[in-house]
């Protein structure tokens, strides 16, 4: 363990931490529009919250609907709700749908809607686009960059699995090692994901988040054995390890995306679109990894710093502390 790798773990141990401590101003609006009969819409709209209150942010349905925005969001234990219903003559389409307010900030809201034929349009909408116009076929160019940008958010957003790809960098050492658990590591949430959102397999949520939070505390404890000269089956066979535990971050991804939808008419272009996103979002974390090791490594030779021997011990006790407070924070939600 160098200089480089606990400069690089450290960093991002501080980074996790701070992320953790912001809790909910984090997380993302969500608005969700269901059609129930030809021009009568049920709509959902959960607002971010910022300290202890709603964010000030407004969805507005578009001008057609007689009731555009919802009455102040009420605290459900969870998150701050509104619902409320809409006649809107002639239905949405060619509508704009708005979020007042979001471009004072710096969230994102996750618009999905549900047409009574099973199709599904989603859309993220940002401080600098507030604003779309319903088509009434999404094209697939629409489609493409709605999935794309949703697979980067999430996993740039899952701290989770960037910490479990991170301690799998710290383990493995030797490029075509490392580029073969990472290839094992996507490919096995690739087949999960997929199985998962089609609905080929189900496993509940709650023990599939706690057990996530395991797979760091075990990967943790091996980069521990490592040091030791008694490196376990992640040190041998990092691929196999990576594997397995691909299958199971694979269904937390799948939970994501099972909340924003599929559009019925796209499902393999959206599903396909989702997971490139999740991939390219995974390899700028590594570049961002890597480059730090290098700046790591380059410090340390010009600072000729000279590290204590326990040192090397803090990035794999830092991740497995903050994993397995994880796995007892979600293991109390069952």
């Amino acid at each position: 363990m160098n200089l480089a790798t606990w400069f690089a773990a450290t960093v991002f141990g501080i980074f996790a931490l701070a992320t953790l401590a912001a809790g909910h101003a984090l997380q993302p609006g969500y608005l969700e529009v269901r059609q129930i009969d030809e021009n009568l819409y049920a709509a959902l709209w959960k607002v971010p919250v910022v300290g202890s209150a709603p964010m000030d942010i407004q969805a507005e349905l578009p001008e057609n609907c007689d009731t555009r925005e919802a009455g102040q969001p009420v605290w459900d234990g969870a998150a701050y709700v509104a619902r409320w219903t809409a006649n809107c003559p002639g239905g949405l389409a060619n509508g704009t749908l708005r979020i007042r307010g979001l471009e004072n900030t710096s969230t994102d809201v996750l618009v999905r809607i549900d047409f009574a034929d099973g199709e599904s349009q989603s859309r993220r909408l940002t401080s600098t686009e507030t604003s779309y116009e319903i088509p009434a076929q999404p094209g697939k160019f629409d489609v493409v960059k709605t999935y794309l940008m949703l697979g980067v958010e999430h996993i740039l957003s899952g701290i989770d699995h960037l910490v479990f790809v991170l301690a799998l960098v710290i383990l493995v050492q030797g490029t075509r090692r490392l580029i073969a658990t990472i290839t094992a590591f996507t490919v096995a949430h690739s087949i999960t994901l997929a199985g998962a959102t089609l609905g080929w397999v189900h496993l509940p949520a709650p023990p599939i988040e706690a057990a996530i939070a395991l797979s760091i505390v075990f990967v943790a404890a091996e980069i521990i054995h490592a040091h030791q000269g008694k490196p376990g089956i992640t040190g041998r066979f990092p691929w196999i390890v990576a594997f397995t535990f691909g299958l199971l971050h694979g269904f937390g991804f799948a939970g994501a995306l099972s909340e924003i939808g599929l559009p019925q008419s796209s499902i393999p272009l959206a599903l396909l679109f989702f997971n490139v996103g999740v991939e390219i979002g995974q390899l700028l974390f590594v570049a961002v990894v890597l480059l730090a090791l290098w700046f790591g490594g380059l410090l340390a030779r010009n600072l000729q710093f000279q590290r204590p021997q326990w040192i090397w011990a803090i990035p794999p006790y830092l991740i497995g502390s903050l994993a397995f407070f994880w796995f007892i924070q979600r293991l109390t939600s069952f």
